[in-house]
């Protein structure tokens, strides 16, 4: 049967409410998120090129707690995450809590916004493997923004699709510190 709002929308904007109707995915300890939807080994893998053009791995973040955010300056869901975001990385990064945004744009769009927000925690430019990137965190069907929360020991606990509020995420990871 067809949806009486997606008959008649193109593709693309389908598959965007789609995605967002899928909401968030908790996970916790000790049921983890299959390697199936989490591929782990390659998110760990990954070096991202920061802003000022220098690589990045992501694998110098382990042994804290990770916050993944992909996002982009055009999103304004993602931009609406962001003060909190900032909020609980200066509140909990001594405790081990960091925040990694991915960008999913171009630098020269990216920098004006990080200036801009005064974004304070690392931002990383996805580039052209962005998509494999998204997918290997588990979005298998691109809602934005999107974000994975990794244990100390770099095991997914959560991935959440959509705005995530500072007090839903802090409840998250408080358990984690």
């Amino acid at each position: 049967m067809n949806h009486p709002v997606l008959v008649g929308l193109g593709t693309g904007i389908a598959v965007a409410l789609a995605a967002l109707a899928v909401g968030q995915h908790v996970f916790r300890t000790p049921a983890r998120p299959s390697m199936e939807t989490v591929r782990i080994d390659q998110v760990w893998a990954a070096s991202l090129y920061d802003l000022s053009g220098r690589a990045q791995p992501l694998k110098q973040w382990q042994g804290q707690i990770l916050v993944v955010n992909f996002w982009a300056p055009w999103c304004p869901q993602c931009r609406a995450e962001i003060p909190g975001f900032q909020r609980l990385q200066a509140r909990y990064g001594d405790q081990g809590l960091q925040f990694v945004g991915i960008a999913l744009d171009e630098a020269d769009t990216v920098g004006p916004y990080v200036r801009e927000a005064r974004m304070t925690y690392p931002i990383l430019l996805a580039g052209p493997d962005g998509t494999t990137l998204v997918r290997a965190a588990g979005n298998q069907y691109g809602g934005m923004p999107y974000t994975l929360i990794l244990d100390r020991q770099g095991y997914p606990v959560a991935t959440l699709t959509g705005v995530v509020s500072e007090e839903r995420l802090e409840d998250l990871f408080k358990t984690l510190l």
